[in-house]
């Protein structure tokens, strides 16, 4: 595995209850209304890929949507799967198996913000293949253009920070269109909102 993935995967195997504790009520509908909006089947098979603890994995559930989570975090991997009763697979971005043309849609939110940039159109690749024709990619990524670990008294995680200009290319090289884009949190300006969510469709 990926130097850069597995001391990620550790920091939150170490801290995997804190995070379900601290993430589980963020209230992300926005970004899992425009990924339904836009895939060609609604309810649909949606993978949510870095699931975590399973937030959103419930939420699509109880929206009539089969849901499979992917994370490459054990701990997750369990805790998804009690709390969510869905499908939980156990994959590193960087090592995706993933079936061909199998989703109408793919929820990318605050994870894939793990991928290096060297990697990154590879991933994307990757994902394409596994939706059908037609089906979306919600991606939601934090701003800025650097690149590292982000240290933290329980580890390290290894984060990229993107702006629409600069994952854009990394979407079309994947063979994606992008639909469109916002920035949250919603009602604040611009300079102060540090997460750009980018939809994208298989042509």
């Amino acid at each position: 595995m990926d130097k850069r993935e597995e001391i990620t995967i550790a920091e939150y195997q170490t801290t995997a209850e804190s995070f379900r504790a601290g993430t589980w009520h963020h209230d992300v509908s926005q970004n899992r209304d425009a990924l339904t909006a836009a895939m060609p089947r609604n309810p649909g098979k949606i993978l949510d890929i870095g699931c975590g603890p399973g937030r959103d994995l419930v939420a699509f559930k109880s929206q009539g949507h089969t849901v499979v989570g992917l994370d490459a975090t054990p701990a997750f991997v369990e805790i998804a799967k009690e709390l969510s009763g869905c499908e939980v697979w156990q994959q590193s971005f960087l090592e995706l198996d993933l079936p061909k043309a199998e989703f109408d849609g793919i929820f990318a939110n605050a994870s894939m913000i793990h991928v290096p940039s060297d990697e990154m159109v590879k991933v994307l690749q990757d994902l394409h293949k596994t939706l059908v024709i037609g089906g979306a990619i919600v991606m939601s990524m934090c701003r800025g253009n650097w690149e590292g670990y982000d240290e933290r008294p329980t580890g390290k995680r290894y984060t990229a920070g993107w702006e629409y200009e600069t994952l854009t290319p990394c979407l079309e090289q994947a063979g994606f269109a992008i639909v469109s884009h916002y920035y949250r949190p919603p009602g604040l300006p611009r300079e102060a909102q540090s997460w750009v969510v980018i939809v994208g469709k298989k042509i």
